[in-house]
């Protein structure tokens, strides 16, 4: 019985001196890539100090902040980079990808059918609805016989990575060309199937085809 005990602890002692040795050993690697790290050569980016002592200008800074002065004045005469917006707009690349729309087609009838492939697809979880079946006498509002009653998108979720319009096969919902515009609140962000509707295109044809812009229309 002593001697299965002594074994036990002789195999615990050596189990705490391996783990030991083994975080001597991580600390000094950790300490070898600080020291390296802080003299530049793993970035290769290196440079020795100059220490000598200052010149009567460089010590009262009169060069230096001319110098500033010079790069601040020679970019007023420089091809200005920024836009006045909102009365000037940035031109948009065509793979742009910006707010949600609901689509509808050319008769004014919602397209989703509420199948769920896009709250699937999006690997944020941004996406929420809720199905309704068709009444008699709404053919006119929905294209299919089932529809969202409720669609939502979570805004401060979504990553804008385009999945969802890749995903449905109605072509129910693509991303625009507009940003989605800041708000004071959390639920402000939280947009609604009212919110992403695109406009009518027999009552409302302007904004309609404002909302559309270059997109090709499918029916």
């Amino acid at each position: 019985m002593n001697s299965e005990q002594n074994d036990e602890v002789s195999d615990t002692t050596d189990d705490d001196s391996s783990n030991a040795d083994d975080k001597i050993y991580i600390c000094e690697n950790l300490k070898f890539s600080a020291s390296l790290r802080k003299r530049g050569m793993l970035t290769q980016r290196a440079k020795e100090v100059d220490r000598k002592p200052m010149t009567f200008l460089e010590s009262i800074y009169l060069w230096n902040i001319m110098k500033g002065m010079g790069i601040t004045i020679s970019h007023l005469f420089k091809r200005k980079v920024t836009i006045q917006y909102p009365e000037q707009t940035r031109t948009f690349s065509k793979v742009f990808r910006g707010l949600h729309v609901l689509n509808r087609d050319a008769e004014g009838r919602e397209n989703c059918t509420a199948c769920g492939l896009c709250a699937v697809a999006c690997p944020a979880e941004a996406i929420t609805m809720e199905a309704a079946e068709r009444l008699p006498g709404e053919e006119n509002l929905y294209r299919e016989e089932k529809y969202a009653a409720k669609y939502e998108i979570n805004m401060l979720r979504c990553i804008f990575c385009g999945l969802c319009e890749e995903a449905c096969p109605k072509d129910a919902i693509y991303l625009s060309e507009t940003f989605a515009p800041a708000n004071y609140g959390r639920k402000g962000f939280i947009y609604k199937k009212e919110d992403l509707l695109i406009p009518h295109p027999i009552n409302d044809k302007e904004a309609y085809e404002k909302a559309v812009g270059d997109k090709p229309v499918k029916n």
